[in-house]
C-alpha cells in the first residue's frame, strides 16, 4: 500500500451536530468447518454485511434457492441492533456500532452521541499495518461503508465522506457513487474539489467497468485501487449489465486478491447494500436476487478462507428491513421459488404502465409468468403507488409477507468461519462484533484517532515543497489546503509561506 497512517484522518470540513464439524449440504458439497482449529490468530478479516437481512430472509432464500446457503452451516449466535436513541436503528448507527463497538444516534457516522470520533476496526487494522478495503453495491460513500472509514455527524454528507475515504488511504474502494468524487463543474456533487483527480495524484488507479476490474493488477507498495462503476448506486442484480458492471462476487474476489498481496494481512468489509432497498419496497424478487448475489460474494470469501487457514469471515446484517415473513396471508405454505420467474423490480415493471394502467396484465406478464386475477389487476390500477401494489401481488403469490416499509428492531443472526468463529456464539449486541474481531486478530480497538491531523496549526513552506506533498504529510487533500488558504495558484507556493490546516 502507499502508506499506513495508523490513525484516521478527518477532513478539515468535519462538523459535529452524532460448532459444528464438517457436514454435507443438500447438494452434496462439503461445508467448511465452523471452528477456529485452522489457526489461532486471524491474520485476515473479511466482514460481510447483508444490509437489511435477518433469519426470515435466510429462510425464504433457502427455499428460493432449493438448498442450503453457504452460510447455513456457520450460524453462531444472534445480536441486538438498537441504536443510542431508538429501538430501531438506521444503517449509520448500526454500521458505526458494527465498526467501532460504540452505540450512536441514528444518522451519525463514526462518532459517539456526544460527537467524539470513535476508532473503527478498519482504522485499528491500519494501525497493525494491514491493508484495508471497502466494497458495496450502493455508493461507496453510503452509510455502511462510510461507517468504517469516515466520521461525520450526518450520513447524507457523502461528498465529505468521499474526501475522508481518500484522505484515509483505504487501499481498495469498490462500488458506485462516482458523482460524489467529482466537482459540480464536471457534473458531480462536490462544490469545487475534484476528489477523483486528487485520488489519482495520490496513487489510486481508477477503474470504471467490469473488464477493468478483472484486469486490475495493483502493486500495493506503489498504488491503491478505486473502482467506481456507476455515477450513483450500482444496479440491482435483476438489472445489472453484466458487460459493464461487475458482480459483488467479482468485486470481492478482486479485493481479496489485491489485499492479500500484503504480508501483514488485510481487513475487508463487503456490503450487499440493496437487500435493504428491496425490503423498503417490499420487493420479494429483488430481495432474493440480491441475497443470491451476496451469497456468491460470501462463497468467494469462504473459498479463500478455507485455502488460507488464517482468515476470519464474519457475516451479519446491520438490521432487518421490511418485516419479511416466511409465509403470509393465512397460507399453510411459503413459495419463494415462484420468484424465479420475475425478471425486474417492481419499480421497473411499474415504469412500463401506461397512463390509465390499462396494460397492467400485459406488462406484468412481460416480466413474470404469473397470471393475475381481475381483482389483482384492479388493485394495481387503483393503487396510489403502482410499484408497491405490483410488489404486493407478487409477494402474495409467493407467500412472502411484509409488516413494514422501514427497518424493524428484531435480532439478527451472525455467521462466522475461521479463527475465533466460536466466540460469536450466544446472545450478543452489534457492538460486540468488532470487539470479538479485534480479539481474534490480536489488535487494539478504541484507540485515539487524529481529529486535527497535526498539533501544528500552520506549516512553514521549505524550498522544494509542493502543496501536494504537504497535504500527504499532514493527511489533507491538496485541494482542501488550497481552499483553506485561498491560494490562487496551488503550484506557486514559496519558502516562508504559511500553510494553515484549520
Amino acid at each position: 500500500m502507499l502508506k499506513k497512517l495508523g490513525v484516521t484522518a478527518l477532513s478539515a470540513g468535519i462538523i459535529f451536530s452524532g460448532v459444528s464439524t464438517t457436514a454435507a449440504s443438500a447438494d452434496g458439497n462439503s461445508q467448511l468447518n465452523n471452528s477456529g482449529e485452522n489457526g489461532e490468530k486471524a491474520e485476515n478479516i473479511i466482514y460481510m454485511i447483508p444490509d437489511g437481512f435477518n433469519a426470515d430472509y435466510a429462510t425464504n432464500y433457502r427455499h428460493y434457492k432449493g438448498e442450503p446457503a453457504v452460510w447455513d452451516n456457520h450460524l453462531q449466535g444472534m445480536y441486538t441492533t438498537y441504536s443510542a436513541d431508538s429501538n430501531i436503528t438506521d444503517s449509520a448507527a448500526a454500521g458505526t456500532a458494527m465498526a467501532t463497538g460504540v452505540k450512536t444516534n441514528n444518522g451519525v457516522i463514526g462518532l459517539d452521541p456526544e460527537g467524539n470520533p470513535q476508532q473503527t476496526i478498519l482504522e485499528a487494522s491500519q494501525n497493525k499495518d494491514m491493508s484495508t478495503g471497502l466494497v458495496a453495491t450502493s455508493t461507496i460513500t453510503h452509510a455502511t461503508p462510510a461507517a468504517f472509514g469516515a466520521h461525520v455527524d450526518d450520513r447524507n454528507k457523502e461528498t465529505e465522506i468521499a474526501r475522508q475515504l481518500i484522505d484515509n488511504e483505504i487501499d481498495v474502494l469498490l462500488g458506485g457513487g462516482k458523482n460524489n468524487f467529482l466537482p459540480e463543474s464536471a457534473g458531480g456533487n462536490q462544490e469545487e474539489t475534484n476528489v477523483l483527480q486528487q485520488a489519482e495524484e495520490q496513487g489510486y488507479q481508477l477503474i470504471e467497468n467490469r473488464n477493468q476490474l478483472l484486469e486490475a493488477d495493483i502493486d500495493l507498495e506503489n498504488e491503491n485501487l478505486l473502482g467506481l462503476f456507476a455515477d450513483d448506486a450500482m444496479s440491482p442484480e435483476l438489472h445489472r449489465d453484466t458487460e459493464e458492471e461487475p458482480s459483488l462476487a467479482e468485486m470481492t474476489q478482486t479485493a481479496i486478491d489485491t489485499l492479500n498481496k500484503d504480508e501483514d494481512g488485510f481487513f475487508l468489509m463487503v456490503e450487499g447494500s440493496q437487500i435493504d432497498w428491496a425490503g423498503h419496497d417490499n420487493d420479494a424478487a429483488w430481495a432474493m436476487t440480491d441475497v443470491g448475489a451476496f451469497e456468491e460474494a460470501v462463497q468467494e470469501a469462504m473459498d479463500f478462507a478455507e485455502k488460507d487457514g488464517n482468515t476470519l469471515v464474519v457475516v451479519g446484517g446491520d438490521h432487518e428491513t421490511g418485516g419479511m415473513t416466511a409465509g403470509a396471508n393465512g397460507s399453510g405454505t411459503a413459495n419463494p421459488e415462484l420468484l424465479h420467474s420475475v425478471t425486474a423490480t417492481g419499480e421497473n415493471i411499474a415504469a412500463d404502465l401506461n397512463e390509465d394502467r390499462s396494460n397492467t396484465k400485459e406488462v406484468v406478464g412481460n416480466y413474470t409468468d404469473m397470471e393475475l386475477s381481475e381483482e389483482e389487476i384492479q388493485s394495481i390500477q387503483e393503487a396510489e403507488d403502482p410499484k408497491m401494489a405490483i410488489n404486493a401481488v407478487i409477494s402474495a403469490k409467493a407467500n412472502v409477507g411484509w409488516t413494514s416499509t422501514n427497518h424493524t428492531g428484531v435480532d439478527i443472526p451472525v455467521y462466522a468461519y475461521g479463527p475465533g468463529a466460536d466466540q460469536f456464539s450466544g446472545s450478543l449486541d452489534n457492538t460486540d462484533l468488532p470487539k470479538i474481531i479485534a480479539d481474534a486478530a490480536e489488535m487494539e480497538l478504541g484507540g485515539e484517532i487524529s481529529q486535527n491531523h497535526s498539533e501544528e496549526e500552520a506549516y512553514t513552506v521549505k524550498p522544494g515543497d509542493t502543496l501536494f506533498e504537504i497535504g500527504l504529510k499532514y493527511n489533507y487533500l491538496w485541494t482542501t489546503l488550497q481552499e483553506i488558504n485561498q491560494f490562487p495558484n496551488p503550484h506557486l507556493i514559496y519558502p516562508g509561506d504559511e500553510v494553515y490546516f484549520k
